[in-house]
């Protein structure tokens, strides 16, 4: 099967944390000889755009330029304009999370408020304390719409899976007995969002990545194709449970003929 155009997750596809894939590498080169189109479609919302290419270029050697990075947190963005026809004036948030996340909504317009935002996003936050808890707690029942930026319950690194911002995200939903409402992957939403960045049809695109939950889930709930990658969280084990198979799967990205 050949595809016009690739949607590409990095955790645990083109690297695991620090550590190189040398094969997802030579993947995106491929796909970069070829003129393909591609988009780094990732859950992560703790860097910019920006910071996810310098990453990519400096700790792995692969280059990529930032309009071809889309984020849960220009996706959130993307969502709240929209939810207000482009103008966000008067209206505000209280976000927990890293600077990436943080940047994206105040570019839009919005403004910080602790005490009763129209929307509180929550984030994976690497310094995350009680009392940001308890702000957003505390907001989201006084009447502020809850967001989630992603599902993930782990990151798969250099060292093991560590916590991701679904497990930041559980805890609200815990303390405040409601569920938030999600935007990246597995959601449609991001992907529609992705698929109209790129210009491409979705019979066209192939979703890459290495989770079942998120990005595998991501393409059957948007109707995209999806290509599983064993390199990063899921198993064969794991996947052969699950009741819809991937379209396609390989053990590693030299295995897929673009």
């Amino acid at each position: 099967m050949t595809y016009k155009g690739y949607m590409i997750d990095l955790d645990g596809t083109v690297y695991r944390g620090r550590e190189r894939i040398p094969e997802a590498k030579a993947f995106i080169e491929r796909l970069q000889a070829k003129h393909l189109p591609f988009l780094f479609l990732t859950n992560n919302t703790t860097k910019s755009p920006e910071a996810v290419c310098k990453n990519l270029a400096e700790n792995h050697d692969i280059h990529a330029l930032p309009e071809q990075v889309y984020t849960p947190s220009l996706a959130t963005a993307a969502w709240i304009l929209e939810q207000n026809h482009g103008d966000v004036s008067g209206k505000s948030v209280y976000v927990i999370g890293e600077l990436g996340l943080k940047q994206a909504l105040l570019d839009t317009g919005l403004r910080f408020n602790e005490f009763d935002p129209d929307y509180v996003v929550v984030g994976l936050d690497y310094d995350v304390t009680y009392h940001k808890f308890e702000l957003a707690t505390l907001a989201i029942q006084r009447g502020a719409m809850f967001i989630g930026t992603n599902a993930d319950t782990n990151l798969p690194n250099e060292r093991g899976h560590v916590p991701g911002a679904g497990s930041v995200i559980a805890l609200v939903e815990r303390s405040t007995q409601r569920r938030a409402f999600y935007i990246g992957k597995p959601e449609a939403i991001i992907m529609e969002q992705g698929l109209a960045r790129m210009g491409l049809a979705k019979k066209d695109v192939v979703m890459v990545g290495d989770n079942y939950h998120t990005d595998i889930a991501a393409g059957i709930n948007a109707g995209i194709d999806q290509l599983l990658v064993y390199t990063g969280i899921s198993t064969r084990e794991q996947v052969a449970a699950e009741a819809i198979q991937p379209t396609h799967e390989v053990a590693s990205l030299a295995d897929w003929e673009v």
